[in-house]
């Protein structure tokens, strides 16, 4: 009798309970139970486990490791998801090994490279992957000569935290003067270059910017899985122009991006992403981590989170490769059941709110779509 796979998601985004729903759902017909944790007692994903437990705050990334690793001893955690300290982490690979437990993660020498963006941009390039121009930028004077030279070249300025995940921090520069139809509508991403400026003068804290051009869409992001060989088993393209998202094979995005995968030890689950510089695909992001949007690959007939938990557990699945592209669709949002609401009584002590879902609400969380993004085809 083949036995069940415990799975420990930590502190994750909300998308990540279809991740555990394609689990549970794994082509081998193979139980899976799965573990999470989380600092907000009402994230669905705490819902949509088996098990779940509000993790202790403040604790250092050393100190969050050995909570992982009592968490992976006590709970018999076969393969560990990590996104919260994940450099911290994958730094303790064999003490997790030593404890049963597999970590679905890359090298610590590949999250150290692309947790900086300005470090990976350097090191990409270095090996033939285009990338766009960019300036690193610490100080208000450093930001006005960065945007006057991409002003200067022709493009668009924007900038983002040079650490950092997602679209936090982004923004783009406008010199149109703070006026009153900046109040009209919804908030918008341009910042005036003045206030940005005035910022930084006055900021109590180090700055650390990446300011590069804005780059034009078709967006691709490729996800990417690869073994502990550096050989990349599934590949698929991801891509997004306004409100349609599609797939693609063409190698103009899987190249470069099968080059980065292989070449700086992105094991297991990754997130490689460009965008359009006048006429040729450059890198914008890589995300050493699964992608929120990695179970859309279900519209091609691809379960990646499973072969994804196959590959930890050293039972390798080979070349994955999509029976066929799905069609073009958008991606809307939905309810989805959340945990007692009791659970918000016990912040400080994880262990004692730990919870398990009744079987209804169980079923429904593993079939409700979410407010992360159900996709609907167009």
């Amino acid at each position: 009798m083949v036995s069940r796979v415990r799975v420990w998601l930590n502190r994750t985004y909300a998308e990540n309970v279809f991740f555990m729903d394609q689990l549970r759902r794994n082509p081998s017909d193979r139980a899976v139970e799965i573990h999470a944790t989380h600092g907000d007692p009402d994230s669905p994903v705490l819902a949509a486990a088996d098990t779940a437990a509000l993790e202790p705050e403040g604790l250092s990334p050393a100190g969050y490791v050995e909570y992982a690793l009592d968490q992976c001893a006590r709970r018999g955690i076969d393969v560990f998801v990590p996104r919260l300290h994940q450099t911290a982490i994958v730094a303790h690979r064999a003490d997790f090994a030593a404890v049963g437990t597999a970590l679905l993660a890359p090298t610590p020498e590949a999250v150290a490279v692309f947790e900086d963006k300005v470090t990976a941009y350097e090191v990409v390039r270095s090996v033939g992957v285009p990338v766009p121009p960019w300036f690193r930028v610490r100080t208000a004077d450093e930001l006005i000569f960065a945007v006057e030279e991409l002003e200067g070249a022709g493009h668009k300025a924007c900038f983002k935290p040079a650490s950092g995940a997602g679209g936090v921090g982004f923004r783009m520069i406008t010199r149109s003067p703070f006026s009153l139809a900046n109040l009209n509508g919804f908030p918008s991403p341009y910042v005036q270059l003045d206030l940005a400026v005035s910022a930084l003068r006055e900021a109590e804290e180090p700055v650390d910017l990446l300011v590069m051009p804005r780059l034009e869409q078709p967006e691709v992001s490729v996800d990417c899985l690869t073994g502990p060989d550096n050989r990349v088993r599934l590949m698929v393209g991801r891509t997004k122009n306004g409100r349609r998202r599609g797939f693609t094979l063409d190698e103009r995005w899987l190249a470069p991006a099968r080059l980065i995968a292989e070449g700086f030890g992105l094991h297991y689950l990754s997130n490689i992403q460009f965008r359009m510089l006048g006429d040729r695909p450059v890198l914008l992001d890589v995300n050493t981590r699964a992608a929120g949007g990695l179970h859309q690959l279900s519209l091609c007939g691809v379960n990646a989170p499973w072969a994804a938990v196959q590959l930890a557990l050293g039972e390798d699945p080979g070349t994955v490769e999509p029976p066929f592209l799905g069609q073009d669709y958008a991606v809307v949002s939905g309810p989805r059941p959340l945990g007692p609401a009791n659970l918000a009584g016990h912040e400080h002590e994880p262990e004692e709110a730990e919870m398990r879902l009744p079987a209804p609400a169980a079923r429904l969380a593993a079939s409700a779509p979410a407010s992360a993004g159900a996709a609907l085809p167009l």
